[in-house]
């Protein structure tokens, strides 16, 4: 008699909703074993029985050859009583016991499902909601687990015949495809407009939609994780309407293009870029403008108010099959080539995801809205990436990303980590795994605090993790922090310096396991350090237990908090007093500052009156980027530096690196005490204000200062080397979303033999935070508990 065995196996990882269950199913019966496979919260849990070498194929192949979409973390498997029995099923899912899975990523429409909507034959030309195994809604309609269809939104819309036979059919893509769905089974899509909005019938809402945007109309657009808000990108009227009803300032928007083809004319597109724009994520990809891209009405340009000044344009691919249909398909009458699609929201509020919410938010902002009714469970904004030096360098990690998790260099107890107030995300870990939440927001808005505490909610669902000790930014004022001591009700909360969690951050992302400090150049707007002053030109000695502040930036007044931020000039004007350089009416700082303005200013810094001192890196960008003439008003996070950014590319080319530059004087501690080096940039200041005067081009002192800041790097990083022996970098914090800086100080960097860190799937701002407050509250936990 043939001698027969029986395994019982457990995969772990990303396996429910990638197709798992069926590729399992296919791999049994092509091997001739019987069993049946199943998901559990823990992951997908098969049995297979039959001969031995069969058996041991199907164990030894299951990783190696799983679907494109999965991501397997382990395969355990073990002898089990053989059980009898032929063939192979898929049984019901079972529920119960801890969430151990992951939920995987919402997944761009794949080509196949594209080749169908285009296709006239096909009982799905034209669906807007096609999808199978490969492509389509995860993680922003799963409501619970295991990954089923009962599990998500689309529980509320029961498959036709057709559906149904696909769904049960292990040779269908389709087989055991959650979302699946067709014309005659839903969901549907919808055009509302007017006011009150009515439902828009008699008409194809998509190709009513597309006659509008080529009209100058706004619609608003349901997507997968919340609704955008559209227009033509090349109609400047209507690009500068959306901007005024958005409250926008010059905040730069995203566009939508059918194929990287449509976009080459505008932007520089390497292999890299190419790759993300038409990879399975499709962020948002940050590009480098032409320097002679048409204008828009000539050649398929784009309004200038798509992004004023700004060095990049932040484009994307459909995703979706509305947006391939709002694009148009081939032999579709002519309409909008680029879409601006960006947030449907307010600035500084959340994402809308709520259909009445969307009739009620946005009511201000759309003339009509594209819209359905298969509910949205999870908020997800679109994820935005850029490249630098060939690398991704992630900037929002949103969807597409969210909720893979991180893996650890160590094993943490479960952690909430709250994160910061701007960019917010939190993250939830356990083990070697940390999930970083999709982009939340900004949490001065009280919806984006809703939004907030949905969403740790629904992660820690579907992630298992019940948090025993929570972590938080060390601000007094940060409203995650604050919430985060409101809900801890008991559990220890570990507060965690700013720029500190920016590093541990990097530290985490490379799998560095803290045995060894390195040298960390944290560079931001703002963070609150230890001594109550607004750090951000750090230089930091750390792992994850702790830091020694080796070297800041010099300290200057922060006149009026806030207004310095919005007003680069003040920020400008307080650099020059701290330097000693008189405010003469010849500088543009001081020509753009409002008389009366200018003598409050005055005597605010004589009498130190609310001016918080600062070593901030992003308030110096800020104050050259006025001083030389750039940018004197700041309409969003960062725009005087980015124009400062811009400015220097346009002095060196795009790729190039910045120049020679000024030079900052090192100080030691005062009387050889122990303490920090202080960076002084008074002899920058004092060699920008000379160029000014000598009529340079601000593109070259923009260029002269960025390579000023990477000398800096260099100077100090060699110093903190000859006199602690470290020889490893990590370059974080805001400031080094700009690639030309970041470029020159890893150049220089490893010209002096250092191994530098920079972050690639972690977003270097505050959209990081997170991740190294987690690891360094699990550092200082278990420094406190050990025996």
């Amino acid at each position: 008699m043939e001698a027969v065995e029986r395994r019982r196996i457990i995969v772990r990882g990303v396996v429910q909703g990638v197709g798992f269950r069926p590729y399992v199913y296919t791999r049994a019966t092509g091997l001739g074993l019987a069993g049946h496979v199943t998901n559990t919260p823990e992951g997908v849990v098969a049995e297979v029985e039959g001969a031995p070498a069969a058996v041991t194929e199907f164990c030894d192949r299951l990783a190696a050859d799983a679907p494109p979409l999965a991501v397997v973390d382990a395969v355990d498997h073990c002898e089990v009583p053989v059980a009898g029995g032929a063939g192979f099923t898929i049984v019901a899912s079972r529920a119960g016991g801890p969430a151990r899975t992951l939920v995987p990523p919402d997944v761009a429409t794949c080509a196949d499902c594209l080749a169908e909507l285009a296709d006239p034959a096909d009982r799905r030309h034209r669906h807007p909601f096609i999808t199978c195994t490969h492509c389509g809604p995860r993680f922003t309609i799963v409501t619970g687990l295991p990954y089923d269809r009962a599990h998500t939104t689309m529980a509320g819309f029961p498959m036709c015949p057709d559906c149904a036979r696909e769904y049960a059919d292990p040779a269908d893509r389709r087989f055991h495809a959650q979302p699946v769905a067709c014309p005659a089974c839903g969901p549907r899509l919808r055009l509302l407009a007017g006011h009150p909005p009515h439902e828009v019938t008699g008409v194809d809402p998509v190709a009513e939609a597309r006659r509008l945007l080529a009209a100058g109309a706004i619609l608003a657009v349901k997507g997968i994780g919340g609704y955008h808000l559209a227009c033509d990108a090349a109609h400047p009227g209507a690009v500068a309407e959306l901007r005024r009803r958005k409250a926008r300032g010059d905040k730069p928007f995203a566009l939508m293009a059918r194929d990287p083809a449509g976009l080459e004319h505008l932007v520089h597109i390497g292999p890299e870029e190419r790759a993300l724009l038409t990879g399975a994520v499709r962020p948002i990809v940050l590009l480098r403008r032409r320097a002679a891209a048409p204008v828009a009405g000539v050649g398929g340009g784009v309004a200038e108010g798509v992004a004023p000044r700004s060095p990049d344009l932040g484009a994307m691919l459909p995703y979706t099959p509305v947006h391939h249909l709002l694009l148009g398909l081939p032999g579709d009458p002519p309409g909008p080539r680029l879409l601006v699609m960006t947030s449907g929201n307010l600035s500084g509020e959340p994402i809308v995801t709520d259909d009445a919410e969307a009739l009620d938010r946005l009511a201000g902002l759309a003339d009509a809205w594209l819209t359905h009714d298969r509910p949205i469970h999870v908020p997800c904004d679109d994820s935005v990436v850029r490249v630098c030096d060939g690398e991704p360098l992630t900037v929002r990690r949103s969807r597409g990303y969210a909720p893979l998790p991180v893996t650890l260099p160590l094993p943490v107890p479960p952690i909430l980590a709250a994160g910061g107030d701007l960019k917010n995300t939190f993250c939830l870990g356990e083990g070697r795994r940390a999930w970083l939440s999709a982009h939340i927001g900004d949490m001065d808005d009280l919806a984006t605090q809703y939004a907030y505490e949905r969403a740790e909610r629904q992660l820690e669902s579907v992630t298992g993790v019940t948090p025993a000790l929570l972590a938080a930014d060390l601000h007094p004022g940060y409203r995650s922090g604050q919430r985060a001591r409101r809900v801890a009700a008991g559990r220890p909360l570990v507060r965690v310096q700013h720029h500190h969690a920016h590093i541990a951050s990097a530290l985490a992302e490379h799998g560095l396991d803290g045995g060894h400090k390195v040298i960390g150049v944290a560079f931001d707007g703002t963070g609150y350090g230890v001594d109550g002053a607004v750090w951000g030109g750090e230089f930091l000695l750390a792992d994850y237990a702790g830091y020694t502040r080796f070297a800041h930036l010099a300290y200057v007044p922060l006149p009026g908090g806030d207004a310095a931020v919005h007003r680069p000039y003040r920020m400008a004007l307080s650099q020059l007093r701290a330097a000693g350089i008189e405010w003469t009416a010849d500088l543009p700082c001081v020509a753009a500052c409002p008389p009366d303005e200018l003598r409050v200013l005055r005597g605010q810094l004589e009498r130190n009156l609310n001016c918080a001192p600062t070593s901030s890196m992003g308030r110096l960008f800020d104050a050259v980027s006025s001083l030389a003439g750039v940018c004197h008003r700041s309409g969003y996070e960062a725009q005087a530096a980015i124009e400062l950014e811009s400015a220097a590319l346009a002095a060196g080319g795009p790729g190039a690196g910045p120049g020679p530059g000024y030079a900052f004087a090192l100080r030691p501690p005062p009387n050889g005490a122990e303490g920090p080096v202080t960076a002084d940039p008074a002899p920058v200041l004092a060699a920008v204000v000379a160029d000014v005067r000598a009529g340079t081009d601000p593109a070259r002192i923009a260029a002269r200062f960025h390579a000023s800041v990477a000398g800096l790097v260099g100077a100090l990083c060699v110093l903190a080397r000859e006199r602690h022996a470290l020889d490893t970098v990590a370059l974080t914090g805001g400031v080094f979303a700009n690639t030309l800086l970041s470029t020159a100080c890893a150049r220089i960097l490893r010209e002096q033999g250092f191994t530098v860190l920079r972050h690639t799937r972690v977003p270097p701002n505050d959209g990081g935070l997170s991740l190294g407050q987690l690891m360094v509250a699990a550092a200082v936990h278990a420094t406190d508990h050990h025996p």
